[in-house]
């Protein structure tokens, strides 16, 4: 049985509402410093842009906030995966602004759940086909080190220090 979060690396020692509650502001502030004219540009070929990076932490919030409401709702439901690449094929032209207003407001939504649930739903189970078994409170704190992940990103990008 697997708790491993892959993003732990990522995480800073704050605690994991603090970070999670943070994101959107800190995402704004990547895209204020890499400017309108610059966040569909890709910092170098095959990778994402500022815009595509916050396309992708948008679907994400989709993904995470139905993971949870499954693990709410079913004793020890089976996720499902999904291919990034797939998913960041429809990205395309979709303003980096419009992005970041999707995840604000379903961010919000999943704090809420999140808040509401722990800590009486941490040791709550779901099992990631990839990864295993894993507890309400590891996908939490693996949604928070994905989101410090893809921040250095969008600060790499606006040259902001880390």
């Amino acid at each position: 049985m697997s708790q491993l979060n892959p993003y732990e690396s990522f995480l800073d020692g704050r605690p994991i509402d603090a970070i999670l509650a943070s994101t959107a502001a800190a995402i704004a502030e990547c895209l204020k410093a890499i400017g309108p004219n610059r966040t569909s540009l890709p910092p170098a070929p095959g990778k994402w842009s500022a815009a595509e990076i916050v396309c992708h932490l948008a679907d994400c919030e989709i993904v995470f906030g139905f993971r949870f409401r499954q693990t709410l709702a079913e004793d020890g439901p089976t996720i499902q995966p999904f291919d990034q690449d797939r998913w960041a094929a429809t990205y395309s032209g979709i303003p980096a602004a419009e992005a970041l207003a999707t995840f604000s407001a379903l961010r919000n939504w999943n704090l809420r759940l999140i808040r509401d649930a722990l800590p009486g739903a941490a040791e709550r189970m779901m099992t990631h086909p990839e990864r295993g078994t894993m507890t309400f409170q590891a996908v939490v704190e693996t949604m928070a080190g994905h989101d410090l992940n893809h921040l250095a990103q969008l600060r790499k990008i606006a040259s902001l220090p880390a």
